[in-house]
């Protein structure tokens, strides 16, 4: 009898971590392949983005699943948001990367629209991308008081209305009273920056990651153009002098309800480049998304990856832009109808 119980103690010795293995199951993700939409054409910031992090993200996901980024461009992104939103399954096996600013269409209540932007699965972001305002250093401007002076405005170049290259310098116009002449048309950002070279046009509008890609960030070290001012909530490091739209706004005594609408107008800056997960995830598996992310943000290979391509890394959790996105769809009708005035120019 002690000689049966020595073996079968032996057996459940060796062989339970095994039973307990197999009582609890492989890893959900384990032999796994993750797809993220990327609501863009192949090349572009978003799309490079999320291409770096199928290289990466993975390996801190529990079963190490493959991730592979699959282009679905169209309207803005908008046809990978309702993709997202209304086919993907909410098994944590699709994501997504589309525009910052897409919750502008719902607030207008676009019919396009086929999300509510409150309710996705918020993952995480890399970077805060906020607005700046460029100008040609030898222009007359170098400042926004000078351009509220100003007899003649400065031309901006911008590729169209949708662009922050358009609503920036709006809400401007708005919020502090200096005017632009706005020149639409051009058909891409590097045709904006080819402008200014030539002198065509004094000024643009862009985000900073646009920006710190060449030629912005040589103009910046040589001193062919100042930052005039910035959309973030405080100063950047990369431009410390340069005063932000919410500090301009205190010192020229901006009404309440237009630096309310800053806060919705200027909102996809604080978001960056959002990851995203369709509604209805399960919480354990979004919270091990957003555990991943954030642990990849902060590997040494990521961060090396990064640095090659001039990126700069500010982590945003996935907590806090579901925070900023269910604050930005709930707002005021006046709020809405500002909203409008701008983006239709």
């Amino acid at each position: 009898m002690k000689t049966r119980l020595a073996l079968l103690a032996a057996i459940l010795f060796y062989c339970g971590p095994i039973a307990i293995a197999a009582a609890q199951g492989d890893p959900f993700y384990k032999g796994k392949q993750i797809k993220i939409v990327v609501g863009f054409t192949a090349g572009g910031i978003i799309d490079l983005w999320a291409r770096l992090f199928t290289q990466h993200m993975g390996k801190y996901i529990p079963g190490n699943p493959d991730l592979v980024a699959q282009n679905v461009p169209g309207a803005g992104s908008m046809i990978a948001a309702n993709q997202l939103y209304n086919v993907a399954k909410p098994d944590g096996l699709t994501l997504g990367m589309i525009s910052s600013g897409l919750y502008f269409d719902q607030l207008m209540g676009a019919k396009e629209v086929q999300f509510d932007w409150s309710k996705f699965g918020w993952i995480g972001s890399p970077v805060r991308n906020f607005e700046v305002l460029t100008m040609r250093a030898d222009a007359p401007y170098r400042s926004i008081e000078e351009i509220q002076k100003a007899s003649q405005p400065p031309r901006c170049g911008t590729t169209g209305t949708g662009g922050t290259g358009f609503y920036f310098p709006k809400f401007l116009e708005d919020a502090l009273g200096a005017k632009f002449q706005l020149v639409l048309g051009y058909p891409g950002n590097r045709d904006v920056e080819l402008a200014i070279e030539r002198g065509e046009v004094h000024c643009y509008a862009i985000t900073k990651e646009a920006f710190l890609r060449e030629p912005g960030r040589s103009w910046l070290k040589k001193g062919f153009v100042r930052a005039l001012v910035q959309g973030a909530q405080k100063r950047d490091p990369l431009f410390p002098e340069t005063p932000t739209v919410y500090e301009l706004m205190d010192k020229h005594r901006t009404a309440d309800s237009i630096k309310r609408f800053a806060a919705v107008l200027l909102s996809p800056g604080a978001i960056g480049r959002p990851m995203i997960a369709p509604p209805n995830l399960p919480a354990e598996r979004l919270k091990t998304l957003r555990d991943a992310y954030a642990k990849m943000l902060g590997d040494p290979e990521f961060l090396a990856e990064a640095k090659k391509r001039d990126w700069e890394i500010e982590y945003i959790s996935g907590q806090d832009l579901e925070a900023i996105a269910k604050k930005a769809v709930v707002q005021p009708p006046d709020t809405v109808e500002r909203l409008k005035k701008i983006l239709g120019g």
